[in-house]
């Protein structure tokens, strides 16, 4: 079996959310993650103990293993 796997690595906030919802632009794939981010109970919160605030360019992986937690790998 040659399947990629999903790398928990640091990555750009449009390139994580395009990596979750692939068939619509940048722009709508950034604003779904968001909307996924600010409606979870728990994601929100943990994501800020780790220094997250809305606006923020980049995940770290600290931050990629909560939305993955919360939502699934992509």
């Amino acid at each position: 079996m040659n399947e990629e796997t999903f790398k928990v690595r640091a990555y750009g906030y449009s390139e994580l959310a395009q990596l979750y919802c692939p068939h619509v632009t940048k722009k709508s794939a950034s604003a779904q993650l968001h909307r996924w981010i600010n409606e979870s109970e728990t994601a929100l919160p943990r994501l800020e103990l780790l220094g997250y605030k809305s606006g923020i360019r980049l995940f770290t992986p600290a931050h990629v293993r909560v939305i993955i937690d919360e939502f699934g790998e992509p």
